[in-house]
């Protein structure tokens, strides 16, 4: 009688252990319910940025899942890891509606959600923070908003390095420390195929690769840093920063040869060092200060095609991207102002039809006749007569996002 005894009080304390641990879970898994609010993410600052929180994110909004990766509206002892997409841009002046086309034309193509690092002048962030949470129900991106922030001892001089504030982006692998990979774009990008698909090239990167750039000119007779540069470049023509893909894990470790020291020298040590030298001999501003790196550290960077970044040089003076010619235009990098002047029409319809398009599936399955009518007005250019390679890729794409969307009342 006593061993059924002990048996009884064995299996009840048994089964009050188990609905011990039931509650437990439930505890601890209520953020798997569902909600939308969207977090800041570690923005860590660099050494140079003061405790009071300069250069960590001012402001994070959510649209959706994408801002919890792996929650679910039930409760689950399982989380599903999701891939997201970094991108970063740097924004100042008037540069508010350019910025806004970009990023619209990647969430437009892109399949895996996307975390926007936007750095903008102060004046900017309510607007961005308005048209960003105004597309909240997409459910699809992320993003923060940072002020610009250079070295205390040095802003000034970088801030008017080439452009405003464009040698910012120097500084994003020491600021967005809790990022392992990150894609950077001028604000004069338009996606034409998903952001996943130059991603997608990380994978391809060997052991020593820790960026990638497409080169400033397929043409050396055309070419600027071939004739005319005054320091190191990369290669035959130098390479464009306007699309650039980083591991910034791997820049934030790696040690880089240079033409200063014998001493190998961080990303962070190495920037200040190489403006003081050349800051006199640079056009480029930043991209100059790239080039410089990767002509001393080559086996660094990997380089893909033109068609990933395609310029008004590629056909300014007849067409001389061969990949652009046979897939057609992936990434469209419209610099010198292109998109807000005649001088390359087909560079502006081009924008001006993103720009004007609405996220609903049947305004963007409807772009492309209209935006080919356009381009056939711009044969009297030499980019005009090529037009067939601005919407080969987007027209694929457009295809491809309308055959997997869900098709509810013609909206995403």
């Amino acid at each position: 009688m006593r061993r059924y005894l002990r048996l009884a009080v064995l299996c009840l304390a048994c089964g009050f252990c188990s609905l011990l641990y039931a509650f437990s879970q439930l505890a601890v898994s209520p953020e798997g319910g569902a909600g939308r609010g969207g977090g800041k993410p570690q923005a860590a600052a660099a050494s140079w940025l003061a405790a009071g929180g300069r250069g960590a994110a001012r402001g994070a909004g959510s649209a959706g899942p994408a801002a919890h990766p792996g929650r679910s509206d039930r409760y689950s002892l399982k989380v599903q890891p999701v891939e997201r997409m970094h991108l970063a841009v740097v924004a100042c002046g008037e540069r508010l509606e350019e910025t806004v086309t970009m990023l619209k034309s990647a969430v437009i193509f892109s399949i895996k959600p996307l975390w926007f690092h936007i750095f903008a002048e102060d004046q900017l962030h309510d607007s961005f923070k308005g048209i960003l949470d105004s597309w909240s129900f997409l459910q699809t991106f992320n993003y923060s908003l940072y002020p610009i922030t250079f070295p205390n001892e040095n802003a000034a001089e970088w801030k008017k390095l080439f452009k405003p504030c464009a040698s910012q982006r120097l500084f994003l692998p020491l600021i967005l420390k809790e990022v392992d990979s990150l894609l950077y774009v001028d604000t004069d990008i338009l996606f034409l195929r998903p952001v996943d698909d130059i991603w997608s090239l990380l994978k391809k990167f060997n052991s020593t690769q820790i960026a990638a750039m497409a080169p400033e000119h397929e043409e050396p007779r055309i070419g600027w840093y071939n004739r005319f540069a005054r320091h190191p470049y990369y290669g035959k023509t130098g390479v464009n920063s306007g699309v650039m893909l980083m591991n910034v894990t791997r820049m934030r470790r790696k040690h880089f040869k240079n033409d200063m020291t014998t001493v190998r020298l961080r990303w962070g040590d190495i920037l200040m060092p190489l403006l003081k030298k050349y800051k006199l001999n640079i056009t480029w501003g930043d991209q100059d200060l790239l080039n410089i790196i990767f002509f001393h550290n080559p086996e660094s960077l990997f380089v893909f095609p033109c068609q990933w970044n395609y310029r008004p040089d590629h056909c300014l003076y007849g067409s001389n991207c061969p990949e652009a010619e046979e897939d057609g235009i992936f990434i469209l990098h419209g610099n010198r102002g292109v998109y807000h002047d005649d001088k390359q029409p087909a560079f502006r319809a081009m924008y001006e039809a993103l720009r004007n398009c609405s996220f609903e599936d049947d305004n963007i399955h409807s772009l492309l006749k209209p935006l080919e009518l356009e381009l056939q007005k711009t044969v009297h250019t030499y980019c005009g007569k090529i037009y067939k390679i601005f919407i080969k890729q987007l027209t694929k794409s457009v295809r491809d996002r309308y055959n997997r969307t869900p098709k509810k009342g013609g909206s995403w």
